[in-house]
């Protein structure tokens, strides 16, 4: 081969990246195909996904932070809940609220509130990362209830993926002896763990009721609750009082944290291999940490690259061993 036939082969690969790229541009998206439209919708899952956990630290800078999650939950819930009803869509009945009420306190009242609550504490990118490994959990889980033998992949990605978060907090050892971190640290566990539960709970108890109205309602019950509950206990501050700051990151996660990110996400599921569209979930916690360096300055180590590499790779493991297993008719919702 000669310089010119190899100049030629650049060029050539240069231009076919290029035209890879394209698909992206937002000018021109009306005009591809369906697959490049859904690899479009897919990449917005990706950064507006990831950007929630921005959000919402900025948000919680401000206001007590389960006030912000049932305001944010109320107005998508309501958003939601009124599109459908304007489709003159049935409400449910008798045993269709069971499923929605165990997870609006599951999916939102826990998961979601909690893991809001964490990041008060800790950055946005080690919270981002914790809400990652959800999977991990649903193994251990598996390896107590489960009368099947797990596949190895699926251990194998257990123990890289815990051994990636031991990575992370390798140099934050000091910093469980700081009580707000230790507490916000617990708060991220526990909104895994009943993520995983959720999860658990969906794939047996499904509804045959609309999957996508019911996520409006659990939002709408979630919202109410931990509004109640916050003003009941004397923990939120008055309407006038939150700041433009808090209002702001409210308004972003309901736009495109709640709607615009969902909507995209479901055109994705929809026009992609399954497989192809859960790529969002390695990809939310890389734009989260990212974005946590570029606006809170939040430090970005080896430990943290190197341990959430690992980490990343052990829950792919995991989803890779259970890819044959039917995805729950409940659709999943951004990570924060």
């Amino acid at each position: 081969m000669n310089i010119f036939d190899f100049h030629k082969i650049i060029v050539q690969t240069s231009a076919d990246s290029i035209r890879r790229l394209s698909v992206f541009n937002p000018l021109t998206i009306h005009k591809k195909g369906t697959r490049a439209k859904a690899l479009f919708a897919l990449a917005l899952v990706c950064f507006f996904w990831g950007t929630t956990w921005i959000a919402s630290k900025e948000g919680v800078r401000h206001m007590p932070a389960l006030q912000l999650a049932g305001i944010r939950q109320l107005i998508a819930g309501v958003l939601y809940v009124g599109f459908f009803i304007w489709k003159k869509t049935p409400m449910p009945r008798g045993n269709e609220w069971t499923p929605i009420l165990v997870l609006s306190f599951l999916n939102f009242i826990m998961s979601n509130g909690l893991s809001t609550w964490g990041v008060k504490y800790i950055s946005a990118g080690l919270g981002s990362i914790m809400g990652a490994i959800f999977p991990l959990w649903l193994v251990v889980i598996g390896l107590f209830i489960s009368k099947e033998k797990l596949p190895q992949k699926a251990i194998t990605g257990l123990l890289l993926g815990f051994g990636g978060v031991c990575i992370i907090f390798y140099e934050h050892l000091q910093d469980f002896f700081i009580a707000d971190f230790r507490f916000g640290i617990i708060l991220s566990l526990i909104a895994t763990w009943t993520w995983a539960f959720a999860t658990l709970y969906t794939k047996k108890q499904a509804a045959s009721f609309n999957p996508y109205f019911s996520l409006g309602l659990q939002m709408v019950i979630s919202g109410v609750c931990l509004t109640v509950f916050t003003n009941a206990t004397g923990n939120a501050v008055p309407m006038s009082a939150i700041p433009w700051q808090s209002w702001s990151a409210i308004a972003y996660l309901v736009i495109f944290g709640s709607l615009v990110a969902f909507i995209c996400y479901l055109y994705a599921l929809q026009n992609l291999p399954t497989e192809q569209a859960s790529i969002y979930a390695y990809i939310n916690p890389i734009v989260a940490v990212l974005c946590g360096w570029l606006i809170f300055n939040e430090k970005i180590t080896a430990f943290i690259v190197v341990g959430g590499l690992v980490t990343l790779l052990g829950v792919y493991l995991v989803n890779k061993a259970f890819k044959a297993v039917p995805p729950p008719e409940q659709p999943e919702t951004e990570g924060i």
